[in-house]
């Protein structure tokens, strides 16, 4: 088995950590023997290494230590585990009865107040989850009482369980002496700390029972809403959402500032919270539909769905307001043109060729139905005749992922992806690698192959030019810069009582140093890797559009980032992994329309590349004009200002509708 491929059974990242697995196997497989012989300093020395291997694996190797969990070798069951042994090697050196006797009830009373702990700790968190969430709201007409301090409330089962600690290293002092009050030093140092903590706790829990309950908190919501006067909702559910699905959330939110109307967002997954980006519009989360339905929307005109989710049928029962599927970018996959959608009174695409795709799907929309609206997130993509290449061609692959099924499979990086970046090493080209942020969540093969990608790119930049100077100094600033846009964003790693109580309206401030740090941001990247041969993007930043700006070409699958990427106007490749005749794929994508197709065998790679080595020979480019418009709709007017024209002309009609359905009994 490689080393490549036992990393990937352990669910360890590299080389260090597959060492630290190595030493944590040993010390725990080791503690018996030497408890057995016995060898104090053997024990010794193995009883650290488990202590410190155990730490590093968990900041680490997370996976791996989540893979022990489900052996039922917990990190209880560890501390047991050199709790037992220790005591095993006392008996076998020999020890008084009366240490073991009070090692063995002292260690015992330390998990017995470990469980207690445990037990009012999730008591504490339970009184403090709420039926609902806010965040840009003043929720200060409630009293919510202050989270327990993170000393004795972050990682808890981590410091109680380490409180062991003294008993262990005084019993082993004790041994190595042949004095026993080292022992019992130890011990009282194990329990009185372990009772303070408790007791503590238990102060913190007196001051939770006097959380609000369901309805004031609700009751207070509405009063903030009622002020607020919501016309237009963002609607957003998914099934297990975190950081990767965020995505379809966040695209949309610097539209949403720019409507005429007031919007606010709804929010179904208490995780939400924690990957929603800088926001200054209200925003309402909801987790059940019970609570959702007491809360008061009446005034809400227009509701927008950036995804398809069972939870939406729970903002659809709303028959006053007027549903819109707005999607989270225009692509040739099925999911772009689902007879699902035949739940909305209207679907709004980027162009004609989204009106096209639904023309297709026979006796499902009504053409009516569509409205073409462009794609207002687009704005900070260069277009390419502002774009200056560099020396060495920058060539961006961004495979789509491997879908809820094969069904809608259009990944790349399955048939073709690892011979793709070999091929594109081959010609000498800068590559930067972002893969889509589900990729591997479905299918082992794909997450086979963006590891191997990612350890293709980092052995050809080993071998290849150095970083630029000041590399450190630009990290520092990077990571300063990344936590300062963390504190404007709103999110913390509170509970729900505490995310209530920080609850405040924004004051109007902020806006620009967000949009000057995430410049700044971008700038000292690029620039701080300007001496790099490749790039692998896997967090937020720097952006997709970021990444559009760098590339010379991009190749990527059937997706909604090629449709984005037709906004550049610069050349770019669609995967033909099938190895369908041209004519034949063009026909059934339209994004294939301006695009170079590249075959399973990456033959055509090199002649692709002369598209960009030499500009004139650029056969496609006449192409990539004329699909431009078709797939996202005319320059003018703006984007943005025809989807702000398409929400206020459906709120009217809302509210036209909603007077006359008043007025109805009275004729």
């Amino acid at each position: 088995m490689t080393i490549r491929r036992l990393c990937a059974v352990l669910r360890v990242s590299g080389k260090t950590e597959l060492l630290l697995v190595i030493l944590f196997a040993a010390g725990f497989a080791a503690l018996p023997v030497l408890a057995l012989l016995p060898s104090l300093w053997g024990f010794t020395a193995a009883w650290a290494v488990t202590y410190l291997a155990d730490e590093a694996l968990h900041s680490r190797a997370p996976g791996f230590v989540r893979r022990l969990a489900t052996l039922q070798l917990s990190r209880t069951m560890r501390f047991a585990v050199r709790t037992v042994m220790l005591l095993a090697l006392a008996d076998r050196t020999n020890a008084p009865d009366v240490v073991l006797i009070t090692g063995l009830a002292v260690l015992s009373a330390h998990f017995l107040l470990v469980m207690m702990y445990s037990a009012l700790h999730h008591a504490i968190r339970r009184r403090r989850v709420l039926p609902v969430v806010v965040r840009n709201l003043d929720m200060s007409g409630i009293d919510i009482p202050e989270r327990p301090p993170a000393w004795l409330y972050r990682r808890f089962l981590r410091k109680l369980l380490h409180l062991d600690l003294p008993a262990h290293a005084g019993l082993i002092v004790a041994l190595a002496t042949g004095t026993w009050y080292a022992a019992y030093a130890g011990y009282a140092l194990t329990i009185g700390a372990a009772s303070v903590a408790l007791a503590a706790l238990l102060g913190r829990f007196r001051a939770v029972r006097r959380m609000p309950g369901r309805d004031a908190v609700i009751a207070e919501v509405n009063r903030q809403l009622a002020a607020y006067r919501p016309e237009v909702a963002l609607y957003f559910s998914f099934a297990a959402v975190s950081r990767d699905f965020m995505y379809q959330v966040n695209m949309w939110i610097e539209t949403l500032e720019q409507l005429d109307r007031r919007p606010v967002i709804v929010l179904r997954e208490r995780a939400s919270f924690r990957f929603l980006a800088r926001t200054r519009l209200p925003v309402v989360c909801v987790p059940k539909a019970d609570d959702l339905a007491e809360l008061d929307l009446s005034g809400v005109q227009v509701v927008l769905y950036p995804g398809n989710a069972g939870k939406n049928v729970h903002m659809l029962r709303v028959a006053e307001a007027k549903h819109v599927f707005i999607g989270h970018g225009d692509s040739d996959k099925l999911a772009s043109s689902n007879r699902v959608s035949k739940v909305y009174d209207e679907i709004w695409v980027a162009g004609k060729a989204g009106r096209d795709r639904y023309r297709r799907v026979r006796h499902a929309i009504s053409d009516g139905a569509i409205v073409e609206v462009g794609r207002p997130q687009l704005a900070p993509v260069r277009p390419h005749a502002e774009h200056v290449p560099g020396p060495v061609p920058v060539v961006l692959y961004a495979p789509t992922w491997e879908g809820w099924s094969d069904d809608d499979c259009h990944t790349s990086l399955i048939p073709m992806g690892v011979p793709l970046i070999e091929g594109l090493l081959a010609e000498n080209v800068r590559i930067i690698y972002k893969p889509h942020p589900l990729t591997g969540k479905r299918s082992p093969e794909a997450a086979a192959a963006d590891r191997t990608i990612r350890e293709l790119l980092r052995e050809d930049e080993e071998k290849g030019a150095k970083g630029a100077k000041g590399a450190e100094v630009a990290r520092a600033r990077l990571q300063e810069i990344r936590a300062r846009l963390d504190e404007m964003s709103g999110r913390h790693e509170g509970d729900d009582a505490q995310q209530l109580r920080d609850a405040r309206v924004p004051d109007g401030e902020g806006a620009a140093e967000w949009q000057e740090l995430r410049d700044e941001w971008h700038r000292i990247f690029w620039a701080s890797r300007s001496g790099a041969r490749h790039h692998v993007i896997l967090e937020q930043l720097p952006t997709l559009y970021e990444c559009f700006n760098q590339a010379d070409l991009l190749v990527s699958d059937v997706s909604s980032v090629v449709a984005d990427f037709v906004a550049s106007l610069k050349p770019y490749v669609l995967t033909n992994a099938q190895d369908l005749p041209d004519e034949e794929f063009r026909a059934a994508y339209t994004t294939a329309g301006g695009a170079y197709l590249l075959d399973r065998a990456c033959t055509r790679l090199p002649e692709i590349l002369r598209s960009v080595r030499e500009p004139l020979d650029d056969p496609m480019a006449a192409r990539r004009r004329t699909l431009k418009e078709y797939v996202l709709g005319p320059d003018r007017p703006t984007s943005m200002e025809r989807f702000n024209a398409a929400v206020n002309d459906l709120a009217d009609r809302s509210t036209a509708e909603r007077a006359e359905d008043l007025l109805a009994p009275l004729a």
